[in-house]
This record gives structure tokens, sequence and C-alpha cells, in this order.
């Protein structure tokens, strides 16, 4: 292997996929398999011993499940691997879950070898893998959400309209309106050519939105501005 290669550790109770994950993975140039956990114990152990970049996690397991596995590794200042869950059951409370303890992208056991090894390449490269289906995931429930939040806010439990720190301030108007797209689930390419501009100069806004709202990536610019009543999913 190379001194640039990517580092997996694969994390299922099931010894079956984890070797179906192996060759599909092992097989390509530039990736290396560092380590295998049956559970999420075993995975949070392995994930600061083996210094992976990615990892590919699994939800339901014995023991410690794979959510409360992500949210202690990436609570972790000496890990610094991306998460990558993997499951069988496309479910919206998975989903929400997922990328609420810090995941860097969702993909289902059923999608071909080409989009997991695409998948592990985008999250390796630092980017999430938020696809316009689980962004609309996403969108979809926090709109299910909406009645209840609109009779709170009725019954004055809790104040209308968005509700964001100091840091939502800073950002430009510009910046505010790649922030609304980004949270409508449109690619650096459809947000060029939705504000007439270049890709490199869309790159650099969502940047310095991430930067300033102290957010690491879009699925977490998207969960901020849902939740903090900033945008409405498009019709």
């Amino acid at each position: 292997m190379t001194e640039h290669s990517t580092r997996i550790l694969l994390v299922d109770d099931q010894e079956l996929l984890r070797a179906g994950f192996r060759i599909i993975l092992g097989s390509q140039p530039g990736i290396e398999i560092v380590g295998e956990a049956s559970d999420g114990a075993e995975a949070v152990a392995l994930a600061t011993t083996l210094a992976p970049d990615v990892i590919c996690m699994d939800v339901q397991m014995p023991g410690m499940d794979g959510l409360e596995a992500t949210r202690r590794i990436v609570a972790d200042p000496e890990v610094h691997a991306a998460v990558l869950i993997l499951t069988t059951f496309d479910r919206d409370d998975y989903l929400a879950e997922a990328l609420r303890a810090g995941a860097s992208g969702f993909l289902l056991k059923n999608s071909s070898p080409e989009e997991l090894v695409a998948a592990v390449s985008v999250i390796a490269g630092g980017e999430a893998l938020l696809s316009p289906a689980v962004t609309r995931r996403v969108i979809e429930g926090f709109t299910r959400q909406a009645p209840a939040v609109e009779d709170a806010v009725e019954d004055h439990a809790v104040p209308a309209g968005p509700t964001t720190g100091a840091e939502y301030g800073q950002l430009t108007e510009r910046e505010r309106e790649v922030l609304q797209l980004v949270a409508q689930g449109l690619s650096n390419q459809e947000i060029a050519t939705t504000l007439f501009v270049g890709e490199a100069t869309v790159k650099s806004h969502v940047s310095k939105v991430l930067q300033k709202l102290a957010l690491r990536d879009r699925i977490q610019a998207v969960i901020y501005t849902y939740e903090h009543g900033l945008a409405s999913p498009r019709s």
C-alpha cells in the first residue's frame, strides 16, 4: 500500500457482510482495510488504536449499537475518522439519529459496489455524503415536525420565528442565500447555476458558512437550518 492509502475500519456484527465489504473495498487501489469490529464498543477501541480515515459502521449490533459508537468516535478529539453509516433499514429515525450522531454519510446496504466505493471516496476526501434523496428525507422529517412546532407557538410555549445565535448574524446576505440552497439539497454546481456564479465561488461561500456557524459539514448545515426555522422545503 502507498502512504496515501485510505485506511478503512469495517464494523458489522455479521461476518459475511464484513467479508463482502472487505472484498469490494480491498480490491480498490488506494484503499487499505486496517481492521474489523463486530460491535460498537470494539469499534470505539479500534478507532483509537488503528487511526482509520473512514469507518463503515453498521447500526444494529449487540451491545453498543452503531449510533452510540458514532457519537463516541466523533466526540473523541484523538480520532479523526469520518463515519459512513451502512444499514439495511431505510428508516427516517435511523437517518436522523445517524446524522445527529455526527456521521458523515448514510448508505443502504443494498447499494451497488460502485456506490459504496464512491461513498468512501467522497467521505475520505473530507466531504459529506449528502445525496438529494437523503436530503429530502431530512427535510421531510423536519416538515412533519412543523405542525407541532406551530401549535406550540400558538400556545406561547415557544417563540415564533427563527431562533439563532450571534453566529448567524455574521453571515452575509449571499452566504445566507447559499445556506438556504444547501438546506434544499442543492449541490455546489446546482447552486452555482441558480446564482449565476462559478462553482469555485460557491465552494468558498459554503466554507465560510460552515466556519462562521462552527459546523462540520453540509449535513450539519441542513440540520442547523431546519432546527432554527431558517428555511422551508422546496415544493
